[in-house]
């Protein structure tokens, strides 16, 4: 059983429940798991709870073994039909559900998007045997198929689901954008015969930007770091967007330079970096992802 360093058990319950409304930041709904008998590769640990880090917001968790995804609906008088995975960062180590998760899931409801923020198995916590692509990406694909599944229950069009993440997260996002599927036709589960492939990419100040390919085809992209971060992030993500645009993928960057590394989202923030989700909504719009006339605040 794998542990987490400096860490305390605190309880998040996973549910696999019908139907889930929007809630507050601080009180999210029940999670959804991705697989109710145990997610492939981690059934033997799949009741071992979940620990937050001591010292840390109770919103810092690690020891996922049972991944899944927490939804935040919009008022169906709001909805627009969109919808959008989150994947919180951490390193890898942990998940920063509080400001990369959680209260984003709650802007994106109250603006009729319906969101859901994905808690995903952990490749660099101490002592993990799971690894980025045949955990992680596995996780994040399960999500984007369970959504797609779960489309008319929950007022989604299908075409309309994308994924955004911060820092490893959003390797997560690059990742699930370079590489897809359209789903087993044939599959028992129901939820494995939907594609993995979203219909658009948020890349927020995502790590290992030179590991992303680019290929013409591509969903959009809207990417947005701060110019104090880390050279890697910065010259990096510059380059993938001119990667983009010479494959003729639709591609927004936005650069705030008063930012560094790790802005997510909080809603007392003020300034540029603060804004980026209006900024991501607009984009939405524009790219004909969104409905305008239910965008209004």
């Amino acid at each position: 059983m794998r542990s987490c360093m400096h860490c305390k058990i605190f309880l998040f319950t996973a549910l696999f429940s019908l139907a889930a409304g929007a809630v507050t930041a601080d009180e999210p709904a029940a999670a959804i798991v991705l697989w109710p008998g145990g997610a492939p590769g981690s059934e033997a640990h799949r009741d071992v709870p979940e620990k937050t880090e001591e010292g840390k917001s109770k919103t810092n968790i690690c020891s996922v073994h049972q991944p899944s995804i927490t939804p935040y609906l919009p008022d169906p008088a709001k909805a627009t039909g969109t919808a959008v995975l989150i994947a919180p960062g951490g390193g890898h180590r942990v998940l920063c559900l509080g400001h990369e998760g959680y209260a984003l899931g709650q802007w994106f409801a109250d603006h009729g998007i319906a969101a859901f923020v994905l808690k995903y198995r952990l490749a660099g916590e101490e002592g993990s045997t799971y690894t980025i692509e045949d955990h992680a990406m596995a996780d994040t694909r399960r999500a984007i198929r369970l959504i797609r599944s779960r489309a008319a229950e929950w007022k989604i069009k299908p075409a309309r689901v994308g994924v955004l993440g911060f820092s490893a997260g959003g390797e997560l996002a690059a990742y699930a954008a370079m590489k897809s599927d359209p789903g087993q036709a044939d599959a028992a589960d129901p939820i494995e015969k939907e594609g993995s492939r979203p219909d658009f990419q948020g890349l927020i100040y995502p790590g290992k930007s030179d590991t992303f390919t680019v290929e013409t085809g591509m969903p959009p992209a809207f990417i947005a770091f701060g110019q104090k971060d880390r050279l890697d992030i910065s010259r990096g993500m510059a380059e993938v967007y001119l990667k983009y645009q010479a494959a003729g993928v639709p591609a927004e960057m936005h650069v705030y330079s008063n930012a560094g590394h790790g802005f997510g989202y909080r809603p007392e923030a003020k300034g540029g970096a603060a804004d980026w989700p209006l900024r991501f909504r607009e984009w939405l719009v524009d790219g004909k992802l969104l409905d305008e006339a239910k965008t209004e605040l």
